[in-house]
């Protein structure tokens, strides 16, 4: 199991438009159900900074990259923040979530 997080700051008037990608994006894993992949994004109470955390359970490809839509909103990420994504792998201590 892998899990990621990537944070970012946008500029002010382009945070809608990520945010509006990312939601295209949901809408995509909601439609194909991919099960080994756990994914949230969170916008932070600026407004401009967002941050995604991605958990891939099984080895092999994340099948978050092969989607259309994670495309779309990859190709002009950079051009839409102020600071660039960073990414971090996570290890994992514990979790809690009463639906497991």
């Amino acid at each position: 199991m892998k899990t990621v997080l990537v944070r970012y700051r946008t500029v002010p008037e382009r945070a809608d438009e990520n945010a509006a990608l990312i939601r295209v994006v949901f809408a995509e894993l909601r439609a194909l159900a991919p099960k080994n992949l756990r994914y949230a994004s969170y916008r932070l109470a600026d407004g401009v900074t967002f941050v995604h955390i991605a958990t891939v359970e099984e080895v092999g490809e994340n099948p978050l990259v092969s989607l259309s839509a994670f495309k779309a909103f990859q190709k002009d990420l950079k051009s839409r923040c102020v600071e660039q994504p960073v990414l971090s792998e996570l290890s994992a201590i514990d979790s809690y979530d009463p639906n497991s």
